[in-house]
């Protein structure tokens, strides 16, 4: 695009992209790992975060989210967090574990 860039590629575990809500949503039985929609990352200056209505998801490089702590108390394996809109709040999400994987170990 003009402005921002996408991400593509990612797989989602714990949850489930809806396309056709364009929300996140629990994931079917047996379903360890979904495809994740296009991701359009688009610059706002002094952006503040949505009060509600979006869940702040990790994306780790792997499915091991441990790493060495860097100097930035993240793992090495953390590359950064997203805003994905939901219906449910926050802690749903964060119990289930959801996050973003860049690559499957299998």
């Amino acid at each position: 695009p003009k402005v921002g860039c996408y991400i593509h590629g990612l797989f989602l575990e714990g949850a489930r992209w809806d396309a056709a809500a364009g929300k996140l949503a629990e994931s079917r039985p047996k379903e360890l790992y979904t495809d994740m929609a296009v991701i359009w990352l688009l610059p706002v200056a002094n952006r503040k975060p949505p009060e509600s209505g979006s869940y702040l998801c990790p994306i780790y490089k792997t499915l091991t989210r441990a790493g060495t702590l860097s100097t930035t108390g993240h793992s090495t394996n953390y590359v950064i967090a997203v805003e994905i809109p939901t219906d449910k709040p926050e802690k749903h999400w964060i119990k289930r574990g959801t996050a973003l994987i860049c690559a499957l170990d299998f």
